[in-house]
């Protein structure tokens, strides 16, 4: 019997967009009359040959995944990683046989089980308890299967108090842990999670990823996809990096998160601007500024260097934060730092307006090695309005400072110059270190 629980062969899947080929701000009437004869008379010739209706002027064809082959083995926990439009979540709905793939073929041997969006097959009106039991049934399981292990579902969920509340009502949180908890527990040959469990709080993010732990010791199969180096780090031994929809490398997690954030350094110099999300607070541009203020992606380890974040904001929002993390090469998180950590910040409301925030990291602070920064702009706790992962990157690079002397040691990410006492015994006498 094969080991090899998945084997995908040079899939692609393809999408068909529409686009206007022109402005329409300056056409004239008979212009927009003849334009909609036209559009009328092509939609109804691809309707009759069967082809696909698609708004707009022009057709394009978007590959999100193009000649991807990998194999999987049995029990082995393998990552997804890559930016947004990598093709991370195409694939898990390929492999969750949502959606066909338009090129290539894909051999699953087992039941497949996918949580990839919060709550899906819930219906809002019906209770948690009476969501377990349909949740269940969609997935797979039998009426005295779910019977069995409800109990421990609902322990797992931590949504006892709330059981035959109507799930209309639950936070996403309650949500997740409800979707999460029914499908960790149907005991499926290969577990398929998306970035959901960001979703959760920290406490229950550490749970889930020690149940992903038992099911892939108990000899299945888990593919998680997370922008969380460290989560992926700690659950997956072996991990794939997709970029622009191919595949990059499917190895070691430590390499293959190494070669993604060193990506995302050398494609970002220093600065880079940032589209509109749609939501009332959104980052517009975040540089990296050395000690002269010169942007740059390299930085001297003696020199301090300034992280600049500039945002719009479209309405008086009530104590909004902007906050970031730093993570080393390894996709270890070094330090989280909020806007502010005073109770009163949040009663202070930002009235509509474009903000620029700084941070000065200080000199001999980082350690030698690259780094990247995650930002995002929310109200703790109740909503986050634009959140980026690994957004930006830069260098940290010795040139000769006092640190030198340990190139090519494992030193950790920061540097420290706590003084030391030391006496000579047994006299007891102190010795000056200088």
């Amino acid at each position: 019997m094969s080991d090899i629980v998945i084997r995908a062969e040079r899939l692609g899947k393809k999408y068909i967009i529409g686009r206007h080929a022109q402005n329409d701000s300056y056409l004239a009437l008979r212009d927009v009359l003849m334009k909609n004869a036209k559009s009328v008379w092509s939609k109804t010739r691809d309707l009759l040959r069967g082809n696909p209706v698609i708004q707009g002027d022009a057709m394009e064809e978007v590959w999100a995944l193009k000649d991807v082959s990998f194999e999987i083995q049995r029990g082995e926990a393998v990552g997804i990683i890559g930016r947004n439009g990598a093709g991370k979540s195409t694939l898990l709905k390929i492999l969750s046989r949502i959606t066909e793939p338009s090129a290539g073929r894909v051999a699953i041997d087992g039941r497949v089980v996918s949580l990839l969006e919060v709550g899906t097959g819930f219906h809002p009106e019906l209770s948690g308890r009476e969501n377990i039991y349909l949740n269940g049934t969609i997935l797979g399981m039998t009426r005295k299967e779910i019977k069995r292990k409800f109990d421990e579902i609902v322990a797992f969920a931590e949504v006892e108090k709330y059981l035959d509340t109507p799930v209309k009502r639950y936070s996403s949180g309650m949500y997740v842990r409800l979707a999460f908890a029914v499908a960790a527990h149907l005991e499926p040959e290969i577990l398929v999670v998306d970035e959901v469990l960001a979703v959760g709080d920290l406490s229950f993010q550490k749970k889930c990823l020690g149940k992903m732990e038992d099911v892939a010791r108990g000899g299945r199969t888990v593919l998680f996809v997370s922008h969380n180096m460290g989560a992926i780090q700690m659950l997956c031994r072996k991990t794939m990096l997709l970029k622009n929809g191919s595949l990059v490398m499917i190895r070691d997690s430590g390499d293959a998160i190494a070669q993604y954030l060193s990506d995302s350094r050398k494609d970002r110099e220093g600065q880079i601007r940032l589209a509109p999300t749609g939501s009332d607070a959104f980052f517009t541009g975040i540089s990296i500024r050395s000690s002269s203020g010169e942007i740059c992606s390299e930085i001297d380890v003696s020199r301090s260097l300034t992280i600049s974040f500039e945002y719009k904001i479209l309405r008086p929002i009530r104590g909004l934060e902007v906050s970031f993390s730093l993570f080393n090469q390894c996709g270890s998180k070094i330090f989280y730092c909020p806007q502010s950590t005073s109770i009163h910040h949040y009663k202070n409301e930002y009235p509509p307006g474009e903000y620029v925030g700084s941070v000065e990291i200080p000199g001999n602070f980082l350690a030698p090695g690259s780094y990247t920064i995650t930002a995002g702009i929310h109200q703790p706790n109740i909503q986050l309005f634009d959140g980026r992962q690994h957004v930006i990157g830069f260098q940290i690079v010795e040139c000769g400072s006092q640190h030198y002397a340990f190139d090519g040691q494992d030193i950790g990410s920061v540097l420290v110059d706590f003084p030391w006492r030391i006496r000579c015994l047994p006299d007891g006498e102190n010795v000056s270190v200088n």
